[in-house]
């Protein structure tokens, strides 16, 4: 007896019933091409964080990779979730492609988190976890107190002061420290500096972050803006007591040009070759400090990296041919010498503009002039690595920093 088949028009039902309709189809073709384009990213961001050479990867890698590794994960897992959506919902290679190549971002994203995290553990580092996902950016601090230090060019320049409260209360001297901002010597203001300042203040640092005159088309800065740094040095001794700030502690540092500036001004006064130009001349600071700073002001005109030469010119009025000695008067490979005060050097790993090879050459220069100095290179870190003020670069380098102001 033979078994009876199923008629035709009962597989054609069948079949009908297991082809999806064209809302499930387009709905998704939608899912796929969301969980591409988050693949694509995540797998951008990360490969031009581990591998800088690769073209434009290579420049946003580092600062989204660099500063935000977990979240470019959370981001890659998101894309991982629609991919085994798509997969199971019957484009089965698309999805498989789609999840192995965002599990595989996400755990080389967690990979730089990780390299990060040990970085920050030598450093004996707190990690804040909490301040990770909800600091992206500058925290919403303002400063203790804003006075005006001088009047320049019809300018006020001020100064952000952020006191720990040993010193506001008068029980006790704190060191402190005057620091400039970024900014390629014609842009930003103090207030770029407040994360730093203020988190230093919490740790018993005064921290002083002034304002100094930017360059502009028609007034290059190269002499201007390094008297400013001279006058807010003045000015912070003579208000020392005020404060409660121990005026034989204080340093001075700065971020990319504020740290250039910060290392002329700095090692000038220390070896006699700047003076004040508009009353007493103030102690050379304790110690200098330079976050990814230009080094030679000639080399950033030359290599032209993210408006590096623009800058040059503006600081300086014109090209290195036109005014070879403005650009050695500004650049802290002319101030090396003997007998200056200990150093600090902050430079990420994948900085393009204050490159490691950069920092590294200066920091042979001065320790072969007998001067004490201490070099911290951050993995994954590209210019300007403390923006993101939660990212483990940025508490990493806030320790160092500390460190070296109290050690």
């Amino acid at each position: 007896m033979s078994t009876p088949q199923p008629s035709a028009t009962a597989a054609r039902s069948t079949r009908r019933q297991a082809r999806p309709g064209p809302v499930h189809r387009i709905l998704r073709i939608v899912l796929a091409l969301i969980a591409s384009l988050i693949a694509f990213l995540a797998a951008a961001i990360v490969c031009g964080a581990w591998i800088p050479t690769i073209p434009k990867a290579g420049v946003i890698g580092p600062v989204l990779g660099g500063q935000y590794p977990f979240h470019i994960a959370l981001f890659a897992l998101v894309g991982l979730g629609l991919g085994v959506l798509a997969w199971r919902s019957g484009l089965v290679r698309w999805g498989r492609t789609l999840t192995a190549l965002t599990a595989v971002s996400a755990a080389f994203a967690l990979a730089i988190a990780a390299v990060q995290y040990a970085t920050a553990s030598k450093e004996d580092t707190r990690i804040s976890f909490s301040e990770i996902f909800t600091q992206i950016a500058y925290p919403g601090t303002v400063p203790d107190a804003s006075p005006i230090y001088v009047m320049r060019d019809g300018e006020k320049l001020k100064a952000d002061l952020y006191l720990p409260d040993t010193a506001q209360t008068g029980s006790g001297k704190v060191p402190g420290i005057v620091l400039a901002h970024a900014g390629g010597f014609h842009t930003f203001d103090k207030s770029d500096l407040r994360g730093t300042a203020r988190w230093l203040a919490d740790h018993g640092v005064a921290a002083i972050a002034i304002d100094y005159r930017l360059a502009r088309p028609d007034r290059p800065t190269w002499d201007k803006a390094p008297q400013d740094l001279v006058t807010a040095l003045r000015w912070t001794e003579d208000h020392a007591d005020r404060y409660g700030i121990d005026p034989d502690r204080i340093s001075l540092g700065g971020m990319s040009a504020g740290g250039t500036l910060a290392l002329d001004v700095a090692w000038g006064l220390r070896n006699g070759t700047l003076m004040a130009t508009d009353g007493r001349t103030p102690k050379p600071p304790d110690s200098a400090v330079g976050f990814y700073p230009g080094t030679d002001v000639t080399d950033m005109w030359q290599r032209d990296v993210a408006g590096s030469r623009e800058a040059a010119e503006l600081f300086t009025g014109g090209t290195p041919q036109q005014h070879p000695d403005r650009y050695r008067a500004v650049s802290p490979t002319t101030h090396v010498t003997a007998g200056l005060q200990p150093t600090l050097l902050v430079v990420g790993d994948r900085d393009r503009s204050a490159t490691p090879l950069t920092i590294e050459g200066l920091a042979d220069a001065l320790r072969a002039k007998g001067v004490d100095t201490t070099v911290k290179k951050l993995p994954f870190a590209e210019h300007a690595f403390d923006d993101a003020y939660g990212s483990l670069t940025s508490q990493t380098s806030r320790q160092i920093l500390l460190d070296f102001l109290t050690r």
